[in-house]
């Protein structure tokens, strides 16, 4: 018997804190809405990222509000690995048999390791085929690392691109940043990037080299946690100021006129 659109459960998009590699964390109940962790609590199948990072967080969110399902019985399954490696945008790539769940009438979640599923992680591809199977898709409300990055800088918030990562290759990391530098002049446009924690140095350096002094550069780390910073300063400033990012925290990097 076919399923109709009404008997179908839902896709929730449910955010994470932004403590996950920090070396602390947060109450989940001081970073999440009360009515994200309630609606979380009540899923049992779900979409990850990461299944051990995923218990991790189901074990917090436990401690806030009630699981539903005793951690052990929860249904976690990973995005397929070439989502990794390949991105979301590969046409090859199909996560619609991971929705069966919510064909059958099961509400089910999607999460990543730190914030916004989707939104600078793997997931969009399972939210294309929600929608394609007339799945209702409801993005919940909880912390997202660019957007806390972007609002804290003092860029333009009206324009503005996440590059995600630069080039490893020095050379090629330069030429890219001059070319972004170049598109945020003429066009007023914020560049927002990250890095994995261990090369914030590098990424920096890389900055600090090829922008010009007078261009405004924004690190952000640990943000919404007790230790987070965010430092907004001209080139020429970072220069003088020779602060060294933490290799251990996730940065924000954004920058602009």
């Amino acid at each position: 018997m076919s399923v109709t659109p009404s008997s179908k459960g839902k896709l929730f998009l449910v955010p994470a804190p932004l403590d996950f590699m920090c070396q602390t964390q947060t109450a989940l109940d001081l970073v999440m809405p009360l009515g994200t962790l309630q609606v979380a609590a009540q899923i049992d199948h779900w979409v990850c990222e990461n299944a051990k990072s995923t218990r991790a967080l189901l074990k917090r969110i436990g401690e806030v509000q009630s699981l539903k399902t005793v951690l052990q019985e929860q249904h976690i399954i990973e995005l397929p690995r070439q989502v990794h490696k390949k991105g979301d945008r590969v046409a090859a790539i199909d996560t619609s048999g991971l929705l069966e769940p919510a064909l059958q009438g099961r509400d089910m979640g999607l999460v990543s390791e730190a914030g916004m599923p989707a939104v600078a992680d793997p997931g969009s591809s399972l939210v294309r085929a929600a929608h394609d199977a007339g799945i209702q898709v409801v993005p919940l409300v909880g912390p997202c690392s660019l957007l806390l990055a972007l609002a804290g800088s003092g860029l333009n918030g009206q324009q503005f691109a996440f590059i995600g990562y630069l080039p490893q290759d020095a050379a090629l990391r330069l030429q890219r940043i001059q070319a972004l530098e170049k598109q945020s002049l003429k066009t007023g446009e914020t560049q927002i990037c990250i890095e994995t924690p261990y090369r914030n140095e590098a990424l920096l350096s890389a900055l600090l080299a090829g922008l010009q002094d007078n261009t405004r550069l924004c690190l952000c780390s640990n943000l919404s946690l007790s230790d987070m910073q965010v430092q907004s300063l001209r080139v020429a400033d970072w220069k003088k100021k020779g602060q060294v990012p933490d290799k251990h925290s996730p940065v924000v990097f954004a920058f602009g006129p």
